[in-house]
């Protein structure tokens, strides 16, 4: 499936705030996100249940995260990049809580999002990211952690192969084009 993802302001002229820039990120990420796990299923891949399935769905965020974060880096001075990034960041949990909670029922869904999203950017912090997009290594942990919590049964075998070849290249893709026409 193709997500058709808005990256444009429809008045270009006017100022926007960095709150506006964050949730316009988020939200993008966010679709992307959901429409990768969609597509693992469409692939003949396996979920057990929801709860995994919104685990693949905060891995694809974590993905997207470090890279806006990486962009943010080269693109903005430091202050505005920290904004930009915990503003996002806090959308996405909110984004977390809200569908966690209609699927789940009652629990703290947004803060458990960032502890893991603090734990997973340390894994991510020593892998190469260029103007180009992620390294090898970045894709492959992406397609690690998937194939982790989707398990190494025999529907779910190839996995990684989806997630590092084709998936994630394509997350990474239209979310740096996201950000590139957001922050321009």
């Amino acid at each position: 499936m193709v997500v058709r993802i808005k990256s444009h302001w429809h008045n270009d002229e006017s100022e926007r705030s960095v709150d506006e820039i964050a949730g316009a990120i988020a939200f993008t990420a966010w679709r992307l996100a959901k429409d990768k796990a969609i597509n693992l299923h469409g692939e003949d891949f396996v979920y057990q249940d929801d709860v995994q399935r919104m685990a693949v769905i905060r891995e694809y965020l974590f993905f997207q995260i470090q890279i806006l974060d990486r962009m943010a880096y080269t693109m903005l001075e430091p202050g505005d990049r920290a904004k930009l990034v915990n503003r996002s960041v806090l959308r996405l949990a909110d984004y977390t809580q809200e569908n966690s909670t209609d699927l789940f029922g009652p629990g703290d869904y947004g803060k458990d999002f960032i502890d893991a999203l603090n734990r997973r950017s340390s894994d991510y912090a020593e892998l190469g990211f260029t103007e180009d997009g992620p390294s090898y290594p970045f894709l492959r942990h992406l397609g690690y952690e998937i194939q982790r919590i989707m398990g190494d049964t025999e529907q779910n075998r190839w996995v990684i192969d989806q997630v590092m070849d084709r998936d994630g290249p394509e997350v990474s893709r239209n979310l740096m084009r996201a950000v590139r026409d957001l922050l321009a």
